[in-house]
């Protein structure tokens, strides 16, 4: 006969993991709902105060980088060790989360939020995966192959709508796509560096000295481009959201959802990004979104879905919380 208690005990354990699933569920989605606002508060504030792409992305990633260093506190003797071990792969993280970045606000201003959301979340993840088949020298699998094949023909479907005549939304649509294009390499190259740059370094870490390697980067860039405007509560406060809720608070949220869910569900989860980022474009900024741009906008996001839920053994919650940077 069983004992009620151990009945009772597991029982509560199992509503316990349920709970902390569908919470982690919860915190990555929220993560990704707050990472698909950034496209669109860039927009405003290039439009408002006239800030260039540059100054935009010094300012978040020094916001975050003060936020993350106040966190961070002893913990950042990890990142001298990080230092000392990998020093070029933990400067090139850094600087090339910048460098990302730019691209990406670029792409924002040039081609529109949704275009630029989903073509450079869209190619960075098939980058990746041309990348590590070299490095293994192997050739990927023919499901692979078919995969990153349809989302190429996704993009070019995106590159097609989108490279029309200009527009208010979309003022020089051909450097805004190769800005997102150069955005989702640039963050794929990041990433894979990155991995080796975070070796017995804490997520909490390797963003706070990412993010400060990024904005010591784009400092004197910013300061040659120009990086004043007219101080207002508005201003100000979007470039406080910026570091602080799209950076600082989404990656706590989705580093504490890693904790009770598969990499392999949160990688699709994030697909909630270009989702959101395509709806308050649309809503908010009036964008047009033409039948082209969806079709081939589906393409590129089910290809990423297919590669994140294939069989390639990146299914700890380390290995995602390795190879997430700051978007």
């Amino acid at each position: 006969m069983l004992n009620p208690l151990v009945l009772l005990s597991a029982t509560r354990r199992r509503t316990t993991t349920v709970i902390g699933h569908r919470m982690g569920l919860v915190q990555i989605s929220t993560a990704a709902v707050l990472w698909g606002t950034t496209g669109v508060v860039v927009r405003r504030l290039h439009e408002s105060a006239g800030l260039g792409p540059i100054a935009i992305g010094f300012y978040r990633l020094l916001s975050a980088a003060l936020l993350l260093l106040i966190l961070s506190g002893p913990k950042l003797v990890q990142a001298g060790r990080g230092l000392r071990t990998h020093p070029w792969s933990l400067v090139l993280a850094g600087v090339g989360l910048g460098v990302y970045q730019v691209l990406y606000f670029i792409s924002v201003a040039e081609v529109g939020v949704g275009v630029s959301t989903v073509v450079s979340l869209g190619i960075a993840p098939c980058v990746t995966t041309a990348i590590e088949a070299v490095a293994a020298r192997r050739l990927p699998s023919v499901r692979t192959t078919l995969v990153v094949l349809v989302a190429v023909a996704g993009l070019a479907l995106v590159a097609i709508s989108s490279s029309g005549a200009a527009s208010i939304a979309a003022p020089r649509p051909g450097l805004g796509i190769l800005a997102a294009v150069g955005s989702g390499v640039s963050y794929a190259l990041t990433t894979i560096v990155s991995r080796r740059a975070a070796q017995g370094i804490s997520p909490l870490v390797m963003t706070t000295t990412s993010s400060v390697i990024g904005a010591v980067t784009l400092l004197p860039l910013a300061l040659i481009s120009g990086a004043g405007f007219a101080v207002t509560g508005p201003a100000v406060g979007q470039l406080v959201y910026l570091g602080a809720a799209t950076t600082v608070l989404a990656y706590a949220l989705f580093y504490a959802g890693l904790r009770s869910t598969p990499s392999s569900v949160a990688s699709v989860l994030t697909l909630i990004e270009p989702l959101t980022a395509t709806i308050l474009a649309v809503v908010l900024l009036s964008e047009p979104l033409s039948l082209l741009t969806v079709f081939g906008g589906i393409l590129l996001l089910v290809s990423i879905a297919v590669l994140y839920l294939a069989p390639s053994g990146r299914g700890s919650a380390d290995d995602a919380a390795e190879t997430v940077l700051p978007r």
